[in-house]
């Protein structure tokens, strides 16, 4: 007999979790079916783990390559790469931990298993045999699956010589060479981290810059930084193929018309992700899949099947935790009633976590210029910021594009330390269509790096005070 629910989640990651809590809060009785561990890839096998991984390759960089500056001295600095995999994992299984206690705190039932319409109301529950255990059924049911890395036929993922980033973050020993293929914000991720410990490092990227849909001048400043860390990076460059071979993965790239051979102990595909859609029956209830991904109005969230909705990476771009996140609590509030403005999909801030780190907003140069915005740019150096020189800080920059008819903050793009907390600063202003006055009147505390956006604010109109 089916167990009864208000809201039935399949997947328990950040946008599923998100949105049971959501629901809970609301009075609605709720499941969330989930196969693996709650919190999905994002806090299992992505945006946690990883971070943690990060921040073990900053501190060994800052005291192997910066501590005299600081007046330390370090006689036999060394790590331990498997107590680094370690401490991730932990890190995460905290995370994992303190989700479990959240979703029994809301009185959720968290349902072990897979997932698969029977109907558009009703789920059958397998487990790893595919066997049924078990049977739900929901007034509505939210599909919240995430993705998983795309693979192609020219990179073939055997996940110990050709890895994804799953594998990339928990690899039994470091590599001495590595090949990565795509330089979005995973691919540089990873990239600064094996660098940073010694493994020799080449990047390849079939589009013209690294991280592609970054502004450009924050993409050249980064490829210069990595460059100058011995990183080898190829842009324009297509991979026709990777093959094991021997001790070593071959890698068959094309530029310009030239075909040239890299081999390496691990190639880690970056490629991309595609939505996962498959065998949870979809096809069978009806609802409308668009390349890979689940189609949805993004206002509310419903498939083309009534009483069944989808959010997060399987409903296409942005793949980002943060934005599956806000989809669940927008789409359980749609269901309760409550009419909140739809997502700004324009405002959605991307961070990348290497060193330096990347952060942006709203609209690049080239892109306001192509939608025919006149505008005014406001950028400040993180080499002219005090608190940047007191702590040994002075690489990047702070870059605003503004409309120059009405001062409205368009994009924001920052490259250097602290740029992913530093990009909240925009967003709120974005999202309370504050103008260049608003930043500039606003106090900032000094010394701190927020007060270069308050500089780069003023340098597009001529009032900056410290360049």
């Amino acid at each position: 007999m089916s167990k009864n629910y208000d809201i039935v989640i399949l997947g328990g990651g950040p946008g599923g979790y998100v949105a049971a809590i959501r629901a809970a809060q609301l009075g609605y009785k709720t499941a969330v079916i989930e196969k693996d561990n709650l919190g999905g890839v994002c806090l299992n096998w992505g945006c946690i783990p990883t971070k943690s991984l990060l921040k073990n390759a900053e501190l060994y960089d800052l005291a192997k390559n910066h501590s005299e500056e600081y007046g330390l001295s370090f006689s036999d600095l060394k790590f331990d790469f498997t107590k680094i995999i370690q401490r991730s994992r932990g890190v995460s299984d905290k995370i994992v931990k303190g989700v479990q206690f959240l979703i029994k705190k809301n009185k959720i039932d968290h349902i072990q298993g897979f997932g698969k319409f029977v109907a558009k109301n009703k789920l059958e529950i397998l487990d790893n045999n595919k066997k049924k255990i078990d049977e739900v059924e929901g007034k509505h049911i939210i599909i919240a699956t995430g993705a998983r890395p795309r693979s192609v036929d020219a990179i073939p993922i055997d996940r110990k010589n050709i890895i994804t980033s799953t594998e990339a973050m928990s690899l039994d020993k470091q590599p001495k060479s590595l090949i990565v293929i795509g330089a979005g914000a995973i691919g540089v991720e990873f990239a600064y981290f094996y660098n940073v410990l010694g493994t020799e490092v080449t990047i390849i990227e079939m589009l013209d810059t690294v991280l592609p849909i970054e502004d450009k001048e924050v993409s050249d400043t980064l490829a210069r930084s990595f460059k100058k860390r011995g990183i080898k990076i190829h842009t324009s460059t297509k991979v026709e193929k990777a093959e094991v071979k021997g001790k070593y993965v071959v890698v068959t790239i094309e530029k310009n018309g030239k075909k040239e051979e890299l081999k390496a102990d691990k190639v880690l595909s970056a490629i991309g992700v595609q939505g996962n859609i498959e065998g949870i029956g979809l096809e069978d209830i009806g609802v409308e899949v668009e390349r890979n991904h689940i189609k949805v109005d993004k206002k509310t969230y419903k498939t083309n099947v009534d009483g069944v909705y989808a959010i997060g990476d399987v409903i296409g771009p942005p793949w980002l935790a943060h934005v599956a996140s806000h989809e669940g609590i927008h789409c359980i509030e749609k269901i309760h009633g409550i009419n909140h403005p739809p997502i700004d999909y324009n405002s959605i801030p991307g961070c990348t976590y290497c060193q330096p780190q990347v952060a942006s907003i709203g609209l690049t140069e080239a892109k306001a210029k192509e939608k025919g915005y006149e505008i005014k740019i406001g950028k400040f150096p993180y080499s002219a910021s005090g608190k940047a020189g007191a702590i040994g800080e002075r690489e990047g920059f702070t870059k605003i594009i503004f409309d120059a008819k009405y001062g409205e903050i368009l994009g924001a793009h920052i490259i250097g330390a602290e740029a992913t907390e530093l990009i909240a600063e925009i967003g709120i202003a974005k999202s309370l269509e504050a103008t260049y006055e608003t930043i500039l009147q606003t106090v900032h505390a000094h010394p701190t790096l927020a007060e270069m956006i308050m500089e780069a604010a003023g340098q597009a109109y001529g009032e900056a005070i410290h360049i």
